[in-house]
């Protein structure tokens, strides 16, 4: 099992915890004993291997295949607002965060893609690129409830941008699915490169104006990007979300910073 997979599956089973129904069997498996691991508290005793606890000095939990088959999906934000970016666009750390993501899947798990109001599976999940369109990630989190299986691992990828914090899909999802949610940081949260006036563009309207860029504007966006972050991660945590931020540079170390791995 490699490091993501291992860290998911942890957090599958913490989600699992929180409901009442617990992971379905994969069929066939029944019970079907996979491996030893140390004990995690909320095990359930009655797994706890005696002998090799005896063994290894200290307590040793039996992990069956019911319990690490995991259903990883993702949604991912196809606005043009991912485009940006300074070195490259946001939109290809995303796309290296949901390959990691599906890479992590074992050959029994299922890996979904929500695409709209449609859910690709299996290698059409992984193989094909993300088309740019509209996107609402409180369509996206509704949509997901109701197609996605409960306890899923669900990873979420997206600016948000539009997006009303105060909607009842945050809660909704957190309560269904192991949620993930990587925000798609600003690529100029340090400080905007920008003097006196210049000509905007909206990414998502195509419309412009003309705005000045003195030092007070300019330290006035640092701060507003930093407020928002910390509104959105107080947001989601409260929710019940794991929380991270997507950094243009790689996608890959910005999801596995997620789960402690870096």
């Amino acid at each position: 099992m490699n490091a993501l997979r291992a860290a998911i599956v942890r957090g599958a089973r913490r989600s699992v915890r929180r409901g009442s129904a617990r992971r379905s069997p994969r069929p066939g498996d029944g019970l079907e004993f996979s491996q030893l691991r140390g004990y995690v508290d909320g095990d359930d005793p009655r797994r706890i291997d005696w002998s090799a606890t005896a063994r290894s000095g200290a307590l040793q939990t039996r992990v069956f295949y019911e319990e690490t088959a995991l259903v990883l999906a993702v949604l991912t934000d196809t606005s043009a607002s991912m485009e940006a970016g300074r070195r490259r666009p946001l939109a290809i750390a995303a796309d290296e965060a949901r390959r990691a993501w599906f890479g992590a899947a074992d050959a029994d798990d299922r890996v979904l893609r929500i695409d709209g109001e449609m859910v690709l599976a299996g290698r059409a999940a992984v193989a094909r690129a993300p088309e740019r369109g509209d996107f609402s990630l409180a369509a996206g989190l509704r949509f997901a409830v109701r197609v996605v299986p409960r306890h899923a691992s669900l990873l979420v990828i997206t600016d948000a941008f539009g997006f009303d914090p105060g909607t009842p899909e945050v809660e909704e999802a957190a309560a269904r699915f192991d949620a993930t949610f990587l925000l798609a940081r600003d690529p100029w949260h340090d400080g905007l490169p920008l003097r006196g006036w210049r000509r905007l563009r909206d990414t998502e309207s195509g419309a412009t104006r003309i705005v000045r860029f003195g030092r007070t504007a300019r330290e006035r966006y640092v701060r507003a990007v930093a407020d928002r972050e910390r509104a959105l991660e107080t947001r989601f945590t409260r929710a019940g979300w794991r929380f991270g931020l997507l950094d243009e540079r790689d996608g890959v170390a910005s999801l596995e910073r997620v789960f402690g791995l870096r």
